[in-house]
């Protein structure tokens, strides 16, 4: 199993996002960061006394991950990326003088896409367990209006935890996948040759 998750991650994730003969490079950090996520998804899906161990709901453990990544894409970055960056060819030549407006948004877009990565992995493992929680709380809010009504909404509510809970065994999956995906373009985006 460890073989075909290294194989896609190797074939259909990074090789196609980066350059063919500079992935290799990059393989180390996109396979643990893969697998770090992968693996503490599917471990903050077991209910540990007294409150689990969700660690990629944590934004501090995803904001690490993505310094990682713009460090990363930071000092890989080659000549071309900076230059488009600086001085992106192609524009307008108004929009550089005498206020340079586009280095200013390329700049504000490097320092975006750490954000992104950071938010958008938090936000999605947080959000499947505050909603579980949203609904296992419904049968006390009900129980503590009648007894009847908090059976009735029992049988509802462990319905719908235990479908987002398989739910969150996909999205363990695919918030690894999207972290890595993007974080391997971005490392392609910075390596990119001018053609």
């Amino acid at each position: 199993m460890m073989e075909i998750m290294i194989l896609f991650v190797r074939d259909d994730v990074v090789k196609p996002s980066i350059n063919e003969h500079k992935y290799e490079k990059y393989m180390p950090y996109l396979l643990t960061a893969f697998f770090f996520i992968f693996i503490n998804n599917l471990l903050g899906l077991i209910p540990i006394f007294p409150g689990g161990a969700n660690v990629t709901g944590n934004i501090a453990v995803t904001l690490t991950l993505a310094v990682f990544t713009f460090v990363i894409t930071t000092f890989s970055g080659n000549k071309n990326y900076w230059i488009h960056i600086i001085n992106a060819p192609g524009v307008p030549w108004w929009l550089k003088f005498p206020v340079p407006l586009m280095p200013v948004v390329e700049i504000i877009g490097v320092l975006t896409k750490p954000f992104v990565l950071m938010v958008r992995l938090f936000a999605n493992i947080s959000a499947g367990h505050i909603i579980i929680l949203g609904f296992i709380s419904l049968i006390f809010v009900f129980g503590n209006m009648n007894i009847g009504a908090g059976l009735g909404a029992s049988i509802i509510s462990i319905a719908f935890s235990i479908f987002m809970s398989l739910l969150e065994l996909l999205v363990a999956f695919i918030q690894a996948y999207v972290f890595t995906l993007l974080s391997a373009l971005y490392f392609g985006m910075a390596t990119e040759e001018h053609h």
